[in-house]
């Protein structure tokens, strides 16, 4: 985004912290900078008065994380030293945060401080991107505003995640609009890009690789794109997916007829350099499923299939090793088998979601309990109870009700961020992934 010197001063005018020396943004108070002029600046980008000022307050955002040493990063490095078996006994999180982004990301980071967390991921989703009502920019902002105000340094992993193909949409125009999201996606900072053509996989063929080639293909052909547009510097991680989350358990015919098609087609482009992790199917789906009294179903993790994929993805294609979807819902207990069982990153969200929206002051929940009723009343199944009706649709008031989500009184948030903060350290503890500022340090560079 090319911003102009006047647009830069006219962004950081009147924020605590900052100042403007003629030719660049500079930090002349970082502690009133994190303590207030973070948030006025994120808030310029997530409410802008036009588009121009969104931009130039993002890039002033960047401009002052460069300044105090925080950078946006490629994981790539990360897991390949994974696949050489350079760490093991931890699987990386991946949080898609929805509601009051800007604090959740303030809550990771404080735990990952806590527990000298270097590996954790910052992601959202195609999907997501609709109903919270956020873009590429807008969340890269509050994740960066956030560890600007809580005084992080060094590397921040800011991932697109599910880059998804809706099947059901012409599929030329699809692959064209992945390819402009991807170009946004970079643009804003984003070093990890997840690409999800399983939507089109067809499982009735007969043969794994008759089933795999079109998700192959497409994969391919969008790592391609990333490769051309990905810049200097480390290159972006790219993952791919092979089993849609809430289908059919992934195998390792279906892992090796993608990637060798996946494969096959970046050498005939030249040797265009791959992906570094791939996501199966292992029981779960997105979200839980909510029975009639709005608790959720427990669901069987199949393991066995991260063992024995990761080990293939390690082994024949360097790759750091299978991901899981659908995962923020499970049991506290099953979280420490993720890394025993060679899974590299674990993709969370729904969890965090839920600890927001349930925690709530009462009045406050009614409130969006009511926007759901008032406007999603046509997406009520008949076989539906109130409360599943709520859990299943809740998400969708994230971006119509974005502006009241960030007017909560202060101390509530802070109350939220607390409960937050605690739920993210029981997380990195049981992913094993407290101590790895030192491991991340080593193998990831700008």
């Amino acid at each position: 985004m090319a911003v102009r010197g006047a647009e830069l001063k006219a962004a950081i005018e009147g924020v605590p912290g900052l100042g403007w020396d003629g030719a660049r943004v500079r930090v002349e108070d970082e502690e009133a900078l994190r303590a207030r002029g973070a948030e006025v600046l994120v808030r310029r980008v997530v409410f802008p008065a036009d588009p121009a000022g969104r931009d130039a307050a993002y890039a002033a955002l960047r401009a002052a994380c460069a300044e105090v040493g925080i950078w946006s990063a490629s994981h790539d490095g990360l897991y390949r030293a994974r696949a050489a078996g350079a760490w093991s006994g931890a699987t990386v999180p991946a949080l898609n945060l929805r509601f009051l982004v800007f604090d959740s990301a303030r809550a990771a980071f404080r735990a990952a401080h806590a527990g000298r967390v270097g590996a954790v991921v910052f992601e959202i989703a195609r999907s997501e991107m609709g109903y919270t009502g956020q873009r590429p920019a807008e969340y890269g902002a509050c994740v960066l505003a956030a560890a600007l105000a809580e005084g992080h340094r060094g590397p921040v992993f800011l991932q697109g995640d599910h880059f998804q193909v809706a099947a059901r949409r012409e599929r030329a125009g699809e692959v064209e609009a992945l390819r402009a999201l991807i170009a946004e996606a970079l643009q804003a900072g984003f070093r990890n890009i997840d690409i999800d053509a399983s939507t089109i996989v067809d499982l009735s063929r007969p043969t794994a690789e008759e089933a795999q080639a079109e998700n192959a293909t497409i994969t391919a052909m969008l790592c391609a794109e990333v490769r051309r547009l990905e810049g200097e510097g480390a290159p972006v991680s790219v993952g791919g997916e092979i089993g849609e989350v809430g289908k059919e358990n992934s195998t390792e015919r279906d892992l090796t007829a993608f990637m060798d098609g996946v494969e096959a087609a970046l050498a005939e482009m030249g040797g265009v350099r791959g992906l570094s992790k791939v996501s199966v199917q292992t029981g779960t789906s997105h979200g839980g499923i909510p029975l009639p009294d709005g608790s959720i179903a427990r669901v069987a993790v199949d393991f066995g299939v991260h063992e024995r994929l990761s080990r293939l993805c390690r082994e024949e294609y360097g790759m750091g090793g299978t991901v899981q979807h659908g995962a923020s819902t499970l049991p506290e207990e099953m979280f420490d088998r993720f890394p025993a069982s060679g899974a590299v990153e674990i993709h969370l969200a729904t969890g965090f979601q839920n600890l927001v929206l349930d925690n709530l002051r009462p009045a406050d929940k009614a409130r969006v309990d009511a926007w759901v009723r008032e406007n999603l009343a046509q997406e009520r199944k008949a076989d539906e109870t109130e409360e599943q009706f709520l859990y299943k649709n809740r998400k969708r008031a994230a971006g119509p009700l974005k502006a009241w989500f960030w007017d909560l009184p202060g101390d509530e948030r802070a109350r939220l961020r607390d409960l937050l903060e605690a739920r993210f350290a029981l997380l990195f503890e049981r992913l094993g992934v407290r101590d790895s500022e030192a491991l991340v340090a080593e193998h990831v560079r700008p």
